[in-house]
């Protein structure tokens, strides 16, 4: 379809894109004679959803299969069933396999472990991105198997991938509180929320007045869909009348001070301006205020709902669907809290 780009190659087979100054505009180049584009919008994620349901990806009978070919089948029919932020990860990794596996491209047939292995090394400077491309090509594979586009064994089973030791990271209450303190309002509002619900920073942000009824916060994680219902109560109560109790141009709970919906970029921005302040306020606490990162309210939460109430209440309130999995995200930043033999 059209001629080889030389250009933006992780692009799909026959979509393109224009630059025209900061903004980037997509394309299906559709083939034709005289050249002929289908606007696709400036959203790469959006932009590939249209080309997948423009074009029939589906190879001609005898025709070598490629792992572009396959990966294309799988955007298309696999990638819009998963959440916004997955798809924009996986169209990442996929830019990065295409590298190696469509330059020149790859017969299905011909990659095996050693390729699989080869692919580690070369991205050995980025090893929890590695492990997680090597994860998307399984599952690529693991499609192809069961669309009937191979019958091989997955190149990946057996291939170990890197160590990863995840965070560890503990926020300390005299730490929440330095930064609490240095804070603008709409921060404050999001740090309490963020902590006294549990819920990731996206989720957050998202958190409405139409979300509150029957004396419960209802939340609907971005990551799995989780459903969940937060009693309005206690702590939780109160940071909920403040937030409400500020100027809002919608509905939403955190807001910025002119009243519109905090964004995630705003929300950096005051973070990092409330580290610094916190800092200069407490520099004794310097070093662990620096390793603080938003995020790691939520390992807070689980880990002190789990010490106060138990594993089985951390799970429910971070939403996972294991006390396994609760266990290994908690219990490794602060460690168990045991008895002393006497």
């Amino acid at each position: 379809m059209g001629r080889t780009p030389t250009r933006n190659k992780n692009l799909p087979s026959g979509m393109r894109a224009r630059h025209r100054g900061a903004k980037t505009y997509y394309y299906l180049d559709t083939g034709a004679v005289p050249r002929k584009e289908i606007p696709l919008g400036q959203d790469y994620v959006l932009a590939v959803q249209k080309w997948a349901e423009l074009t029939v990806s589906s190879a001609p009978p005898g025709a070598v299969i490629t792992f572009r070919h396959v990966a294309e089948r799988y955007v298309r029919d696999v990638l819009p069933g998963k959440a916004l932020a997955t798809r924009k990860d996986n169209l990442r990794e996929l830019a990065n396999l295409y590298r190696i596996f469509d330059d020149p491209p790859f017969a299905l047939e011909d990659i095996d472990p050693v390729d699989v292995k080869k692919y580690l090394d070369w991205r050995k400077d980025a090893p929890v991105r590695a492990n997680r491309e090597k994860a998307l090509l399984s599952h690529i594979w693991n499609f192809a198997r069961e669309t009937g586009l191979t019958n091989l064994m997955n190149p990946c089973a057996g291939v170990k991938g890197y160590r990863e030791t995840g965070r560890d990271t503990y926020v300390d209450d005299v730490v929440l509180r330095a930064v609490w303190d240095a804070a603008e309002q709409p921060l404050r509002d999001a740090l309490d929320l963020a902590y006294l619900t549990g819920q990731r920073p996206a989720d957050v942000l998202k958190l409405s007045r139409d979300d509150i009824a029957d004396g419960a916060l209802t939340v609907v994680q971005n990551k799995g869909g989780k459903r969940l219902r937060i009693a309005v109560e206690g702590e939780l109560a109160a940071a909920i009348e403040r937030a409400t109790a500020r100027p809002s141009m919608g509905r939403t709970l955190v807001n910025t001070m002119d009243g519109y919906a905090m964004t995630k970029f705003e929300l950096r921005g005051a973070f990092d301006r409330a580290r610094l302040a916190a800092i200069e306020a407490r520099p004794e606490l310097s070093a662990k205020i620096r390793a603080f990162q938003f995020r790691d309210l939520r390992a807070k939460a689980g880990t002190d709902t789990e010490e106060r109430s138990g594993m089985a209440a951390a799970k429910d309130q971070l939403g996972h669907s294991s006390e396994t999995m609760t266990a290994q995200y908690v219990r490794h930043r602060r460690g168990k809290l045991v008895k002393p033999t006497k």
